[in-house]
């Protein structure tokens, strides 16, 4: 009788061999995909997401610190715990980011585990790029199956203003994250009317808040509605539902507005882009209506203005308002391509399931899509305040997803001639789209748009033949040359834009463009600042400089500035607006960078890092600057904590004058760097950062280090 353990798990030479089987199953599950899906779903989904993560990793520390007023409150993050929390741009607290810190933690969180530089900082970013395909492909795949979901990744991926955000260290790369998360919880509930899945829509929603504060939540009333349109309950429930929703999002947004506006403001730092250290005026005034209405206290300039074409108002500063502002020469590169075509085909859509029941998902998704485009849309178009042209990645998944789904109901009719000639339609008028603003490069790749619109012609035919010649090989070529037409562009752009380095405050996507808009559009290119701004400022064609911002391209910057980053092209040699003369902006001796180192930081030299540094644990911060694109350079460069007087725009009231002398009579601070950022009273703002750097000119002796003007406040 052979005597046994007993035991069910007893060590065998058999049970590596059982762990091994069970590691091939679940690799072969993860290969495989879902049983329902094509043998070829899940392998194309893993090419999708790895080709991503190529395009969105190759060569990103070309673009070195990126927007270093962000780079630098990371790089404080890393070093404080309370700046971390706090969104501070030194570790010394003095002041905040003019945002919420959540966009801040992941990279802040790198770097402090792989130490300061480029991909540190930047590598997050290209995570949650890919992060955002495979959500959406998963959120379109549900119910448009596998081959939508891929289309609507790849489209995202390859849309260029996606491709240049998803490389850059903005908030807006965490926010579309975010918001392609929430949609696919709504997407979820709608199932079964869960309350789990519409609670954690809420949380993605305050976290979303805790990144760019009210922009997260223009689509909350599209989800609303949606929701308690076409969720499958009683409609007691389901109003009950939302507001349990809209409770999770206030939480969850909440509990840090809560701590920041009860933490006793004497040891906290002030909070950045308000004019009274509140973040609820923050979040509600400059970051928020003052968006809207142009009304912007403390901001390089705003809204008004006359009406402009398209039968929109003016813009102000950022360009002219109206329906056709999103398509206008610098925006329309960035995100255009697939507009026209987005609202066509929700149309078509929503057209094809007009008899669905009330509960039908397929038309609940295209309107939850659908809906959060068009809120957005109108909202971009319309806004008389600060508006950049990468704003438009909060367009990009939606754009994706509601192409991907109504070209797939509509292919999937392709036999029947009203929905084949749709599509051949929504194609051609694609592919002439294409050719209007690759039109606005004459010289960068002439040949392509001659091939889009081939190719959209060819498309449209093949498909408006379908229904009289059922022939796979038809069928194939319509397809094929569809996908040339609808990505031909977008595809050249955003390979473009992998290959440029990007830095500063305003960024765009592709190449630089000529002046044009499409008929009734908002207004033409303007060679003005970088990224947008009009260059028919009073009395010239713009500013020194150019459109895009992108390192190393033109680093003339504005006149008298040392080092400054410059900005690509020179598309107008006009003069300065009136008090903005030829040292930089008020308030400081030479600029700084381009725009006087408001949009971009400068090349700090060797002798001033070591200047810098030398006894610099003996100071709270090793210098001041004006302006937060200024303080960054020299912070990242040195690694210490300095000073951001005024913040972004050198307009806020931190520190007062009163203040600052008081730092100095501590001995705090050692060197006040001259040079950057608005300085006095931009649009409302304060004057306390001139006030400083006149009290210091008068009061201290000038040096000069290496180009830079600089003063010891100790001596």
């Amino acid at each position: 009788m052979t005597a046994t353990t007993g035991f069910p798990h007893a060590p065998t030479a058999a049970h590596p061999a059982t762990a091994q089987a069970r590691a091939a199953r679940l690799a072969r599950r993860m290969w495989r995909g879902r049983a329902a899906d094509p043998v070829w779903a899940r392998p194309a989904l893993l090419a999708l997401l790895l080709g991503t993560l190529v395009l969105y990793l190759y060569d990103l520390g070309a673009s070195g610190y990126a927007n270093s007023f962000y780079s630098a409150a990371v790089q404080a993050g890393s070093q404080s715990w309370k700046a971390f929390f706090f969104g501070s741009s030194d570790a010394a607290n003095a002041i905040t980011v003019d945002k919420p810190p959540a966009a801040l933690w992941p990279m802040a969180l790198s770097v402090r585990l792989f130490g300061l530089g480029s991909w540190q900082i930047l590598v997050p970013q290209a995570l949650m790029g890919a992060g955002t395909v495979a959500l959406l492909n998963a959120a379109v795949r549900r119910r448009f199956g596998a081959g939508a979901g891929l289309l609507a990744g790849a489209l995202l991926a390859l849309t260029p203003v996606a491709a240049l955000m998803f490389r850059f260290n903005n908030p807006d790369a965490l926010l579309a994250l975010l918001m392609v998360a929430t949609i696919y919880c709504v997407q979820r509930a709608l199932e079964h009317a869960s309350t789990r899945w519409l609670l954690a829509a809420g949380g993605l929603l305050g976290l979303a808040f805790l990144t760019k504060t009210l922009q997260a939540w223009l689509i909350v009333p599209a989800l609303t509605l949606v929701y308690a349109v076409c969720a499958p309950a009683r409609l007691p429930r389901r109003l009950l539902q939302l507001l349990a929703a809209g409770g999770a999002m206030v939480v969850a947004g909440g509990w840090w507005v809560a701590i920041v506006e009860l933490w006793p403001a004497s040891s906290r730092p002030y909070i950045g882009g308000s004019q009274d250290n509140s973040f609820l005026s923050l979040t509600f005034g400059y970051n928020g209506f003052g968006r809207i209405t142009g009304n912007e206290t403390g901001s390089v300039g705003g809204g008004g203005g006359g009406r402009g074409p398209g039968g929109g108002g003016g813009g102000g500063m950022w360009g002219e308002t109206g329906i056709g502002r999103l398509f206008s020469s610098d925006m329309g590169g960035q995100i255009a391509w697939l507009l026209p075509a987005a609202f066509a085909l929700l149309l078509a859509g929503l057209w094809l399931t007009r008899r669905a029941r009330r509960t039908d998902l397929i038309r609940a998704d295209l309107m939850l899509w659908g809906g959060s485009l068009l809120v957005t849309f109108v909202t971009f178009s319309f806004m008389s305040g600060i508006f950049h042209q990468y704003y438009n990645i909060a367009l990009a998944p939606y754009i994706a997803a509601v192409c991907a789904m109504g070209g797939t109901l509509l292919w999937r009719r392709r036999g029947s001639l009203p929905a084949a000639a749709a599509l051949g339609a929504v194609v051609a008028g694609t592919g002439a789209v294409a050719y209007v603003l690759l039109d606005r490069s004459p010289n960068w790749h002439p040949w392509l748009r001659a091939v889009v619109l081939g190719a959209g012609v060819l498309a449209a035919a093949a498909l408006v033949a379908l229904p009289y010649v059922r022939s796979a090989g038809v069928s194939a070529a319509a397809a094929g040359l569809g996908l040339v037409a609808v990505l031909g562009g977008p595809v050249a752009y955003t390979l473009d834009t992998v290959s440029t380095p990007h830095e500063g405050s305003i960024v765009t996507a592709g190449p630089a463009v000529m002046s044009g808009g499409f008929p009734g559009g908002g207004g033409g290119g303007r060679g003005g600042f970088p990224g947008g701004m009009p260059g028919g400022m009073p009395g010239g064609q713009g500013f020194p400089g150019g459109q895009t911002g992108q390192a190393g391209q033109g680093r003339q910057g504005f006149p008298g500035a040392q080092g400054g980053q410059g900005t690509q092209g020179a598309q107008g040699q006009g003069q300065f607006p009136p008090g903005m003369g030829e040292g930089g902006f008020p308030g400081g001796a030479g600029g700084a960078g381009g725009m006087g180192g408001l949009l971009n930081g400068t090349q700090v030299s060797a002798e001033m890092t070591s200047l810098l540094k030398a006894n610099a644990g003996a100071y709270t911060w090793v210098a001041a600057a004006v302006g937060s694109q200024n303080q960054a350079s020299y912070q990242l460069a040195t690694g210490k904590p300095v000073m951001s007087i005024g913040g972004f725009n050198g307009s806020d009231p931190s520190p007062t004058l009163a203040q600052f002398k008081e730092y100095v009579a501590e001995g705090r601070i050692h060197y006040f760097i001259g040079g950057g950022g608005m300085g006095g009273g931009s649009m409302g703002g304060s004057a306390a950062a001139s006030d400083i750097a006149s009290w210091v000119a008068s009061t201290f002796t000038a040096k000069t280090v290496g180009s830079t003007t600089v003063y010891d406040l100790t001596s």
